[in-house]
């Protein structure tokens, strides 16, 4: 659901201001079916909309405070005045407060935590400001207008603006094929942007600046005895789960791995009664982790509901789930999380608790232990690489095995971070010249994704590798990926959702554990698990990880309505003049052929893009523009 949306201008009068809000304030009150407040004074006029009992708002003197979320003060003071009278009227009084005489009002972001947006709109000054969380729990887009400032939690919103023209960026087109998202601070649509985790924004007399008022900041150093630190992480999982339940009846996602796992635990513990959880399974080899959620189940002994999902279920969610995103997505997880919430729904609750954030946080993706190992020959002498290691390698036949993965190890390794993550990358691996269309690349840097990723993993100095990688994360997996999946699944299901494992309170506790204790050789979250042992089961702890990933290439082999669906959609793709033809007609009849399950997800990455088009029919059919 929309957050808050507003559209700032100072340019026109108010009735002309007012005029335009109402056009774009009217459809969104049926698009999302919130209740909409609007205020208007001196040369400004600002819409919200936002759903019952989520939005805070303030108004006063000028001054405009709206939070949306579940947020609250670190600092004591404010923690107190927001108890007697309210976290908006707070932020506002503080956001004066501090402005005055040239202080910096963002500076009151710094002590506020929780998962929120949040916008300021002080006309004595002719500035507005957004916020979004720490952890970026929330999205918040915006878009600058001729003498105005458009901004809201989904780019469709802001397409509902009578001045917004909704030109498709080709770069974000090839971003998204890139990394099956759009990834931040690029929308899918020229001249849209949104905010990154623990970013403002500042919009005064037709200027914006960015900054950021919390980054990850790792005290690396800090060694305390392991039984102190248990007792501090288990009170922080009870405190962030309880938060999270807030006054409503919430159930859990339980996949059967550690995370989900431990949140059904916690659940069952704070609430007093057994937790409602919710498991997917698939009648596929390989992917089916039912097992493992029983477990948990048994063990927590939970209130469990189980459903398994089928092709057909694929086919149908497909168009619903393309339409809930406005941007381009192509995690194929979202439809099974999709089914879980909704099992809730049908049980007449109101949130979800997802396990998402604790590998991120805790060094849990098997990614981090392979980087890990590829670090070692980084670290062995250039002369002792170059003088002996590699004349060996690549001097001998390659057709022995040992020396082929000794090779293909010394190629890896040699690649540095951040670019060596991606070495599997489907679009590199096919190549993008087999991919685009010629036309399509000549309006696009195909540099531009490497560049980002450089960019952010750069941006923390860190020195440990485990947490260079896992603050990078915190955009690309989390804010980028795995929270708007479970968000806009959980939306298209009718439930709220909450993810304790990312609270300000365990983030804190995370950036002051050492390094080893996260990744401990090749040995994954070894804190958590070892924190965890005698609480979650010792399968689970010792089981790999796996989640809800969906089977689709398999079933694509043999489901015919499944298989209607991709050809269908895959073909109208090529209209476009995005997609080469010849590249899907050998994606479908040659490739899928070799292997399945890997070229699988190139298949449901460009199906899941023509059909997000087709929820936006008012799309151009060419995609291409020149760069704004």
């Amino acid at each position: 659901m929309s957050g808050l949306c507003g559209w700032l201008g100072y340019s026109h009068s108010v009735t002309e201001n007012l005029a335009l809000v109402r056009q774009m304030a009217s459809p969104l009150v049926r698009f999302d079916s919130c209740k909409l407040h609007a205020c208007a004074s001196g040369n400004s006029a600002l819409a919200i909309a936002a759903p019952d009992g989520r939005a805070h708002i303030y108004q006063r003197d000028g001054l405009l405070a709206v939070l949306w979320g579940r947020g609250n003060f670190l600092e004591p003071r404010l923690d107190e005045q927001a108890q007697r009278e309210g976290i908006a009227k707070t932020l506002a009084e503080n956001w004066r407060e501090r402005s005055g005489g040239g202080g910096r009002g963002t500076k009151i972001f710094e002590s506020l935590t929780g998962a929120f947006v949040c916008c300021i709109v002080d006309e004595n000054a002719n500035e507005v400001v957004l916020a979004t969380d720490r952890m970026g729990t929330y999205p918040l887009s915006y878009q600058a207008l001729a003498g105005g400032l458009i901004f809201a939690s989904s780019t469709d919103a802001i397409r509902l603006h009578p001045s917004i023209r909704s030109e498709i960026d080709p770069q974000s087109l090839y971003n998204y094929v890139y990394f099956h998202m759009v990834p931040g601070p690029d929308t899918i649509y020229q001249r849209q942007k949104r905010l990154l985790p623990g970013e403002y924004l500042v919009y005064s007399k037709g200027g914006i600046e960015t900054g950021k008022y919390w980054e990850m900041r790792f005290r690396e150093d800090e060694r305390r005895p392991f039984q102190e630190l248990k007792q501090e992480f288990m009170e922080a999982l009870h405190s962030s789960v309880r938060t999270a339940i807030g006054d409503d009846e919430a159930g859990a996602f339980l996949s059967g791995g550690t995370d989900s796992s431990t949140i059904a635990g916690i659940l069952g513990e704070v609430s007093g009664q057994p937790a409602r959880t919710y498991s997917i399974g698939f009648d596929a080899a390989g992917y089916d982790e039912m097992g493992y959620a029983r477990i948990a189940a048994r063990h927590f002994g939970t209130r469990h509901q189980e459903y398994y999902v089928t092709p057909e279920d694929i086919v149908s969610a497909i168009p619903q789930v393309a339409a809930v995103f406005d941007q381009p997505f192509g995690n194929s997880s979202a439809l099974p999380a999709y089914y879980c919430a909704q099992m809730a729904k049908s049980d007449g609750l109101s949130r979800m608790l997802g396990g998402d954030g604790g590998d991120e946080l805790f060094g849990g993706n098997v990614r981090y232990a392979k980087q890990y190992i590829f670090s070692l020959y980084e670290q062995a002498p250039l002369l002792l690489r170059q003088g002996l290691i590699e004349p060996i390698v690549f001097g001998l036949p390659g057709a022995l095995p040992l020396i082929r993965k000794a090779r293909s190890y010394v190629e890896q390794a040699s690649i540095p971070m951040p670019a060596r993550t991606e070495t599997y990358n489907l679009l590199e691996r096919y190549g993008r010249k087999a991919i685009f269309t010629p036309e399509f690349l000549d309006a696009v840097n195909p540099g531009y994704p490497a560049r980002l990723l450089d960019e952010i993993y750069h941006e923390n100095g860190t020195g440990s590798l485990i947490n260079q990688m896992l603050a990078f994360d915190r955009k690309f997996t989390l804010a980028d990926n795995d929270l708007p999946k479970v968000a806009k699944a959980c939306e298209l299901a009718g439930m709220d959702v909450a993810f304790p494992l990312i609270s300000d309170e365990i983030v804190a506790f995370s950036l002051r554990l050492e390094p080893h204790l996260k990744l401990k050789g090749t040995k994954l979250r070894y804190f958590f698990k070892e924190a965890l042992r005698g609480f979650l089961p010792d399968d689970i702890i010792a089981k790999q990880k796996h989640g809800f990933g969906l089977p689709f290439g398999v079933w694509l082999q043999t489901h015919k309505n499944l298989q209607d669906l991709a050809w269908d959609s895959l073909s109208d793709l090529k209209s476009r003049n995005v997609i080469r033809g010849d590249f899907i007609e050998k994606l479908l009849q040659q490739h899928l052929e070799e292997h399945a399950g890997y070229h699988g997800t190139m298949v449901w990455v460009l199906m899941m893009l023509e059909q997000w088009y087709r929820q936006r029919q008012d799309s151009p059919r060419s995609v291409i523009h020149s760069q704004a």
